[in-house]
């Protein structure tokens, strides 16, 4: 399985951007997706999570009310809709995939990551 994440850049504070992650490869027929962001000398953290079939979805507390995951299941790409972005959102952001149709908030439970995207907040 190949996860090719995309749509990261530049953004001033209060923006929006939009994360997409494309599967290809054996990709499982049941998954669930979970995004991570790791800062500059920090651990890689959780961002959200999704279900195969998108009706459980995880949030870490930093973002919840601000970003959004979804997934198309048909092109098997997966979304980070992220709105009022501020400074501390920046870091680079991996989506993962796991053989599993229950979300999850811990890395080790993802089997496949993405290459990741920079995301860069100005104040």
């Amino acid at each position: 399985v190949q996860l090719q994440a995309s749509g990261g850049g530049f953004m001033q504070a209060g923006g929006s951007l939009r994360l997409s992650c494309a599967a290809s490869g054996r990709t499982s027929d049941s998954n669930a997706i979970g995004w991570f962001r790791q800062a500059p000398g920090k651990e890689r953290e959780f961002v959200a999570a999704i279900s195969w079939s998108g009706g459980i979805r995880y949030y870490a507390d930093a973002v919840r009310g601000r970003f959004t995951i979804s997934r198309d299941n048909v092109k098997k790409t997966y979304y980070l809709q992220m709105n009022t972005l501020k400074p501390e959102d920046t870091a680079v952001y991996f989506c993962a995939s796991r053989t599993s149709v229950t979300a999850a908030v811990t890395p080790e439970m993802y089997d496949y990551w993405g290459q990741g995207t920079q995301v860069t907040v100005s104040s």
